[in-house]
């Protein structure tokens, strides 16, 4: 058992500021009492006054201010939950954030509406482990096969070309490297999707890709950008080679579509409104497995068990002052 908001019971120290003024008031009011010096006046004016019943109603008080701070400090027990397994495929998402991605040919930019593309795909799928992989002349594991999709989509949505010194497009390490990340549950079917502009600088990935799909894997590719290419923004203008020339960069959609031939996959654009739809038609139609789902601490509150003594108490303090004040007439 824990207290959410333990900080809360310093407001506790009311009570003992409640008590002294208790203390201080019955010291007077007796000393008064005293310099009436008529016992017989004394009873008149205490007439329907109960000693026992003034100390037993702030008693009652204190009792419920007590009970709602600690109601207010929400005690908690911590319960340990296991959810059954879920029958579940793998997905990888592999992500070009090459410097071309950059490019404004797919407004606001090509890895923008990547983005997009992505939070759409993953909220349209449901259970399935997804994991992530950025990509450019290298490749990396952002992110491992997982159902924490809010995690996934922090990384989504932080993704730019800074992320990867060795720039350029190479499909070759993205393709590997999901290999070798599905290995870990073979049980399960492979997808990985692959979103790019499609200029291949290096690499031989149609040979990764056949040989990754004979091994079980489905690749499918997904384009970004229009046919004319657009320049390279930088902060100081625009990408330029090394004779000073502005750098345009244009799609290879035939390049995604080789790769997605050559691992059974579908070729998608992103210029295209079934991307999306189609994409999580195919990861719904692979083979599931049983994946044991990660236990987790759930706090269960009792704040409502407080309450409803600290509610009583109210009520009695309440009784006692209205019957007190019906009998003698007294506000």
């Amino acid at each position: 058992m824990k207290l959410e908001n333990p900080i809360l019971l310093h407001l506790l120290w009311a009570l003992l500021l409640q008590a002294l003024l208790l203390a201080v008031y019955w010291r007077w009011r007796q000393r008064t009492l005293q310099r009436l010096g008529s016992p017989a006046l004394a009873a008149r004016l205490l007439l329907g006054f109960s000693e026992k019943r003034f100390w037993f109603k702030n008693l009652l008080f204190a009792g419920a201010v007590a009970l709602i701070v600690l109601a207010i400090a929400n005690p908690q027990q911590a319960v340990r939950r296991t959810p059954p397994p879920q029958l579940s495929a793998d997905v990888l998402i592999g992500l070009d954030i090459s410097q071309s991605m950059l490019a404004k040919d797919a407004p606001p930019s090509r890895l923008e509406q990547a983005k997009k593309m992505v939070r759409d795909l993953v909220a349209s799928l449901e259970g399935e482990r997804i994991g992530l992989i950025f990509f450019a002349g290298d490749a990396y594991a952002q992110m491992p096969l997982s159902t924490d999709y809010e995690a996934l989509l922090m990384f989504v949505n932080n993704a730019t070309p800074e992320y990867i010194t060795d720039q350029g497009t190479d499909f070759a390490p993205p393709i590997d490297l999901a290999a070798r990340l599905f290995a870990s549950n073979p049980e399960s079917g492979h997808a990985l999707i692959l979103i790019s502009d499609g200029e291949q600088h290096a690499g031989l990935p149609l040979e990764r890709a056949r040989s990754a799909h004979a091994d079980g894997m489905i690749i499918h590719t997904v384009s970004v950008g229009a046919d004319a290419g657009a320049m390279i923004p930088t902060a100081n203008g625009f990408k330029r080679d090394f004779s000073g020339a502005v750098i345009r960069t244009k799609t290879n959609p035939a390049m995604l579509r080789e790769i997605a031939a050559a691992g059974g996959g579908l070729a998608l654009s992103l210029n295209n409104s079934n991307a999306v739809p189609s994409l999580t038609t195919a990861v719904n139609g692979l083979q599931k497995s049983a994946v044991e789902a990660k236990a987790y601490i759930e706090y269960v509150s009792y704040f409502q068990w407080l309450l409803l003594p600290a509610l009583f108490l109210l009520v009695l303090e309440q009784v006692l002052w209205w019957r007190k004040n019906g009998k003698t007439g007294k506000s």
